[in-house]
C-alpha cells in the first residue's frame, strides 16, 4: 500500500509539472518570468530606481572619495618629485663645490710641491757651494803642500843626484870627484 501511494504521488507531481509546462508554452514564455512582457514594466521601474540609486552613490560618495585619494596621491607624488629635484640640485651644487675644493687643493699641493722643490734645490745648491768651497780650500792646501814638498824634493834632488853621481863615479873609476865638478856636471845635464 505504501508503494501504491508513492506511485500516486509521483503521478500527481508529474501531471502538475506537465500542466505548468503547457501553460507557460501557451503564454509564449519558456518558464522565465523576466522574459514575459507583462513583467517588463515593473522590471524597468526597478532598474531605473536601482540605476538612480547607484548613480547617486557613485557620483556623491564613491567618486569624490576616489578623486580625493587620487588628488592626494598626485600631490604626494608631485611634492616627492619636487623634493627630489631640489635635493638633486643641492647635490649638484655640493658636487661642484667639492670639485672646486679638490681643484684648489690640487693647485695648493702643486704650489707647495714646487716651493718645496725650489727650497730643497736652493738648500742643495747652498750645501754644494759650501762643500765645493771646502773641497777647493782643501785642494788649494794640498796643492800648496805638494808644491812645498816638490820644491823641497827638487832642492834635495840636486843633492841626491850629486851624491849618486859621485858614488857611481867613485865606484866605476875608483877616484872621488870634487863637489864643484859634480855640481857643474849636474847643471850641464839639467
Amino acid at each position: 500500500m505504501a508503494a501504491q501511494s508513492t506511485n500516486d504521488t509521483l503521478n500527481n507531481v508529474s501531471s502538475d509539472v506537465i500542466a505548468d509546462t503547457h501553460a507557460s508554452v501557451e503564454h509564449g514564455s519558456s518558464g522565465l518570468p523576466q522574459l514575459e512582457f507583462q513583467h517588463w514594466a515593473g522590471q524597468i521601474g526597478y532598474l531605473l530606481i536601482l540605476f538612480v540609486v547607484l548613480y547617486v552613490l557613485v557620483a556623491k560618495v564613491f567618486a569624490p572619495r576616489l578623486r580625493k585619494v587620487m588628488d592626494e596621491r598626485a600631490e604626494t607624488i608631485d611634492s616627492a618629485v619636487a623634493a627630489a629635484r631640489s635635493v638633486q640640485t643641492e647635490a649638484a651644487a655640493q658636487a661642484e663645490a667639492a670639485r672646486a675644493e679638490v681643484e684648489k687643493a690640487r693647485a695648493d699641493a702643486r704650489a707647495t710641491a714646487v716651493a718645496a722643490k725650489q727650497r730643497v734645490t736652493e738648500e742643495f745648491n747652498a750645501r754644494l757651494a759650501a762643500d765645493e768651497a771646502v773641497v777647493n780650500a782643501r785642494i788649494a792646501e794640498a796643492e800648496g803642500a805638494i808644491a812645498k814638498t816638490r820644491d823641497a824634493a827638487m832642492a834635495n834632488v840636486t843633492i841626491i843626484a850629486s851624491d849618486a853621481a859621485g858614488a857611481m863615479l867613485e865606484r866605476l873609476t875608483g877616484s872621488k870627484a870634487s863637489d864643484a865638478e859634480l855640481a857643474a856636471a849636474i847643471k850641464g845635464a839639467a
